[in-house]
């Protein structure tokens, strides 16, 4: 089942395999991406659909050095480079919408950004900075209703953006600490007005972005990617975490979004999500559904054939094998990823690693 092809909404897809969202850290020029990001999407179309590096939408959001946006004409046109290039191989690519939040340094900011979260205070923990080194994540200033309007706003526009530069869609990152998960995880979320004020307040933020993106592009075109009992970004499992994401579930499942992306961290060391729940919100999510973490081939199919997913994303595997769906099916062994240079600038460990005609 893993290649065969399938179609999610309007979009068909040549096989089951979706490219997980990683960052890579290459957009070296106003977080703007060039030539050699194009060659590293294009080098790996044969997964059924890439799911790009997370990328903001504002300049607020750029945390990480180095990490794209999508908020100007120069953006619009770098990225026009990328979803052409995998066009041409007959590829399919939808754009991930990653504001930050307070997971930043403002070294990595550009002039005149600010730090924002759901409230006041730093992450805990350090981050890299091109021009400093690692340095503690910056204070950042609570959010007021009017920022939160405007963040909105901007992921819509972001959104309008990626379907002008030539994507298949986008997909909302609301996993892995980020701001919309900031709002999502009372362990972060300490606000006691409607956008953190029990269940449906914390939810407020991601139903309010959601609607808004598929207001701008269609929800046909809008995938959302979220992963309970996460910790990354000191979030981490609370005592509602499954009634507040099937809560979410069920209010996405009305909208008509191109799917559900449920991260399951623990083959990176967080809890599993438990099955159960994967389940419950599988039956409950009115669209396709992607399964990630830590999958290889057996364990995909397995989850096909089981109709726990319709799709399975493969992350760190695509990194060393941009091949990866042509080395799963011949039964072929994987290269290794280089860690040392999942986030340096270069082509080095992005896009030489050997296939198998090479």
């Amino acid at each position: 089942m893993l290649f065969d092809p399938i179609r999610i909404r309007s979009l068909q897809l040549s096989n089951r395999t979706v490219m997980a969202p990683m960052t890579r850290s290459r957009a070296v020029d106003a977080n703007t991406p060039n030539a050699l990001m194009a060659e590293y999407y294009a080098q790996r179309a044969s997964a059924g659909l890439i799911v790009t590096e997370g990328t903001s939408p504002s300049p607020n959001g750029l945390g990480y050095p180095r990490i794209p946006g999508m908020y100007d004409a120069e953006h619009v046109h770098g990225w026009r480079s990328v979803t052409d290039a995998v066009h041409e191989k007959g590829g399919a690519i939808v754009l991930q919408l990653m504001h930050t939040g307070r997971v930043t340094h403002v070294a990595n900011l550009p002039a005149n950004a600010e730090v924002l979260a759901p409230v006041a205070g730093a992450c805990p923990g350090e981050m890299y900075t091109d021009t400093l080194g690692l340095q503690p994540f910056s204070p950042a200033r609570a959010m007021d209703e009017g920022d939160i309007s405007r963040a909105v706003e901007e992921f819509a526009r972001s959104a309008g953006l990626a379907i002008e530069a030539g994507f298949d869609g986008v997909e909302l990152h609301a996993a892995n600490g980020y701001l919309i998960e900031q709002f999502l995880n009372p362990n972060v979320n300490a606000r006691t007005d409607a956008y953190g004020d029990g269940i449906e307040g914390r939810n407020r933020f991601a139903l309010e972005v959601t609607r808004a993106v598929c207001g701008a592009i269609g929800a046909d075109k809008v995938g959302i990617r979220l992963s309970p009992y996460g910790v990354f970004n000191a979030t981490g499992a609370f005592e509602e975490v499954d009634a507040q994401y099937l809560a979410l579930c069920d209010a996405l499942s009305g909208l008509g979004l191109l799917y559900l992306h449920l991260l399951d961290h623990s083959a990176m060391g967080a809890p599993p999500v438990p099955e159960e729940i994967k389940m419950q919100l599988r039956r409950r999510f009115d669209g396709p559904f992607i399964l990630a973490g830590g999958f290889d081939r057996a364990s995909a199919e397995a989850a096909l054939s089981e109709d726990r997913a319709d799709l399975v994303a493969f992350g760190r595997p695509f990194i060393a094998n941009s091949d990866l769906v042509e080395r799963m099916r011949a039964g072929a062994e994987l290269n290794a990823p280089d860690m040392d240079t999942f986030y340096t600038p270069g082509a080095k460990g992005y896009t030489d690693y050997p296939t198998l005609t090479s």
